[in-house]
């Protein structure tokens, strides 16, 4: 008999629902993938709050994810949050409020759990070899890094350096200014220490970036080079250092309109997506990678796979 399960991946700029069919075996049917933006850590990731109105953008989102649940009659419920609910002094406020309201129970899990998640979501979607692969995610509020191979989980490590939290420190200029993109790369160089010792030691030979802003790098690299449509709809997408650098160049000097003009630009990332590329810039730099892929599978997956795996 089948299983009907929904998923939900509780991040720091979107909340996604997945809904599947799991049959006995280790197969599973999509059923639903719904993605709502909710900006949770607008206007508070460096007071380590979060406002009235993006918990009330983050209420709504689950109200509308539960009538899904109830309307595509699920069976079994897992909701997982991430880092801006990890860290926020009313985070545990937000998770009792969405019981109250939906019944539906989250779980906080920490950043070396999210990226064990991901390793799991992400081996499914890439082809891995027995060559050491850099998994790197960039969420919001933290960015998970995790070494492996087709095999094995060889490192991971969580840091608290996401896409909003930089902007909200760093980005203050139209287009980024000099100055702020050498601000983050100090910041980068001290918090990253670990991480460069970790790529001397396991030296991984391409960068695999999970879903969020790696799809609006591929969806530009896509559009830049004229590249078929449908290659998106594949779970791996597959780029160079080249073709990234470009693109990278355009992002980096254009300004929030001409973003916002852009299609290929979804509108949560039109300012995020300015930190992400310095922030994939510095990794690619730094470990002299020039290959790279898109996983369009993540945490959300990977929670699906390990259900599968545990049935």
């Amino acid at each position: 008999m089948n299983t009907r399960i929904a998923i939900i991946d509780l991040g720091t700029n979107t909340f996604h629902l997945l809904i599947a069919d799991v049959a006995k075996g280790r197969s599973a049917d999509i059923v639903l993938k719904e993605t709502i933006p909710v900006k949770l850590g607008e206007g508070g990731m460096t007071n380590g709050r979060i406002t009235n109105e993006a918990l009330e953008r983050g209420f709504s989102a689950m109200q509308n994810f539960n009538i899904l649940i109830k309307q595509y009659q699920v069976n079994e419920i897992k909701a997982l949050a991430t880092a801006a609910l990890r860290t926020a002094s009313n985070g545990a406020y937000f998770i009792k409020q969405v019981k109250l309201e939906t019944a539906i129970e989250i779980e906080l899990i920490d950043g070396n759990r999210e990226a064990e998640l991901i390793y799991k979501g992400v081996r499914e979607a890439v082809k891995l070899s027995q060559e050491t692969a850099l998994i790197m995610d960039i969420g919001g509020g933290s960015v998970e890094f995790i070494l492996c191979n087709a095999s094995q989980l060889l490192w991971k490590k969580s840091y608290p350096i996401g896409a909003a939290k930089l902007m909200e420190l760093f980005h203050h200029s139209d287009p980024i200014s000099k100055e702020d993109v050498y601000a983050i790369h100090h910041h980068l160089q001290n918090t990253l220490t670990e991480l460069t010792e970790q790529c001397r030691l396991f030296n991984p030979l391409v960068l695999i970036g999970s879903a969020g802003a790696f799809e609006t790098f591929a969806n530009l690299v896509s559009h830049q080079f004229n590249l078929p449509k449908d290659l998106l709809n594949e779970p791996e997408f597959i780029f160079n250092k080249d073709q990234f650098m470009i693109v990278a160049d355009q992002l980096l000097k254009s300004t929030h309109q001409q973003r916002l003009a852009s299609p290929q630009i979804v509108p949560v990332r039109v300012d995020m997506i300015v930190v992400a590329t310095i922030l994939t810039l510095y990794v690619i730099n730094l470990l002299k990678m020039d290959q790279i892929k898109l996983s369009t599978y993540a945490l959300k997956e990977g929670i699906l796979f390990e259900f599968l795996n545990e049935r």
